[in-house]
């Protein structure tokens, strides 16, 4: 029997994605004057104040109120009525230096031999059901409010947009785990107050979202995917009423409080870490990155139609103390008696190809450099892999790969290896 699975996004002016940007930011800054810098930063938005606090061992020198500003600038909060504006809010910082106890269990002489720099488990998912091998409810939701982002900045259309908004996608999957159709559509955007009437100004709003924003999502996908939008497909635009209060007036927003629109939208899982606002030695981000770059490549390759990896560590050890692959029965690469490879087996190759030690992550996604901030809206996974050009404090201008965990780089080994 068909059934129904759902996952959000929210928007960049979101106050929990204010709070994950700013964090980013400040990491990138810290990151462009010292790659060997160690953050660890927290931040809170609520009516007219931005708190900022955390733990740093750096050599750098970061100006976070100049970051923070441009930030709120760029994502849009740029008016005094929307009662937290880039100009005039306060902002308070509370970074102070790391604990010397956690740092002596991540440094070591051999920078190979760096420890975790904590406990846990971090996962990793991917699915055939997208291009981008995501879970196609969330590439949705990130899709939509990306497109609606872009309608307002570009200020022809929907003129009334302001930045906090959220999105929902729920998808109607068949037996066999493909996806049929959109089920339903909910759409929560902040805006102007431009019509007296009430009912009148939440019609214009959803015939605007109806007739602009997802023709123009529509246009970006497939034929295939375009099918799945359907004349069934529910529309909820606005459901509560006026949205006019929002942002950190509205909510105050934190860092780490959106993971699962971070990752996989509920799908696969999630092994409870945030992270924005933490340097790579942290291993909730750089080994859930490092999941999530061996999933692709697993469903890639053909190994099976979706994969989810776990990694998990103790703090201060390099060695991963366990490494764990289910592919939920889809696995299509098989062993020497021709029969399926078992979840075990699988996991033991991935071991073989893949050293999951946190320097060996950290070279291999390059993720010392400069390039979180792209990161802290519209999800960590299913980006496309690109560049950005930095400028170092020498002065001198660097170009960096984003998204390297996205890449599709290790596809032929991984044939090579399960004999595909």
């Amino acid at each position: 029997m068909p059934y129904l699975f759902t996952s959000e996004s929210v928007s960049e002016g979101h106050p929990d994605k204010v709070a994950d940007q700013i964090s980013d930011a400040i990491l990138d800054d810290f990151l462009r004057q010292d790659p060997a810098a160690k953050v660890a930063c927290e931040t809170l938005v609520t009516t007219g104040l931005v708190v900022i606090a955390g733990e740093v061992k750096s050599s750098a020198y970061v100006d976070v109120q100049h970051i923070a500003r441009d930030v709120i600038r760029r994502i849009g909060y740029t008016k005094a009525e929307y009662k937290f504006e880039a100009e005039s809010c306060g902002i308070l910082s509370a970074l102070h230096e790391q604990s010397p106890d956690i740092n002596q269990g991540v440094v070591r002489q051999a920078p190979e031999e760096q420890g975790a720099g904590d406990q846990g488990m971090m996962f990793g998912y991917a699915t055939d059901e997208t291009a981008n091998y995501m879970p196609l409810g969330l590439d949705l939701s990130h899709s939509l409010l990306q497109e609606l982002a872009a309608i307002r900045k570009e200020g022809k259309e929907m003129t009334y947009l302001r930045p906090d908004a959220k999105s929902q996608v729920t998808i109607r999957y068949s037996d066999d785990h493909r996806p049929e159709a959109i089920d339903t559509i909910v759409i929560s955007t902040q805006h102007d107050d431009f019509d007296p009437s009430e009912e009148a100004m939440l019609a214009r709003i959803k015939q605007d979202i109806i007739d602009t924003l997802l023709p123009r999502v529509k246009a970006k996908l497939n034929a295939e995917m375009q099918a799945l939008f359907t004349a069934d497909t529910k529309h909820h635009i606005n459901p509560t009423g006026k949205f006019v209060i929002g942002g950190p007036h509205g909510d105050s927003g934190l860092t780490g409080r959106k993971i699962i629109v971070d990752t996989y939208g509920g799908k696969g899982a999630h092994g409870g870490g945030a992270f924005s606002g933490k340097d790579s030695s942290k291993v909730d981000r750089s080994a859930a990155y490092a999941a999530r770059h061996i999933a692709k490549n697993l469903v890639a390759a053909g190994v099976a139609e979706q994969a989810l990896v776990q990694v998990a560590y103790a703090i201060g050890v390099a060695k991963p103390v366990g490494v764990y692959v289910t592919t939920n029965g889809t696995t299509k690469a098989t062993g020497a008696s021709g029969q399926p490879l078992t979840d075990g087996e699988i996991a033991d190759k991935v071991n073989e190809l893949f050293d999951l030690r946190p320097y060996a992550i950290v070279e291999r996604l390059g993720l010392r450099n400069p390039i979180f901030s792209q990161t802290a809206a519209y999800g960590h996974m299913g980006r496309q892999p690109g560049t950005v050009t930095v400028k170092m404090k020498d002065g001198e201008s660097k170009t960096f790969e984003t998204f390297t965990w996205e890449k599709l780089d290790y596809v032929d080994r991984i044939k090579a290896l399960f004999n595909l």
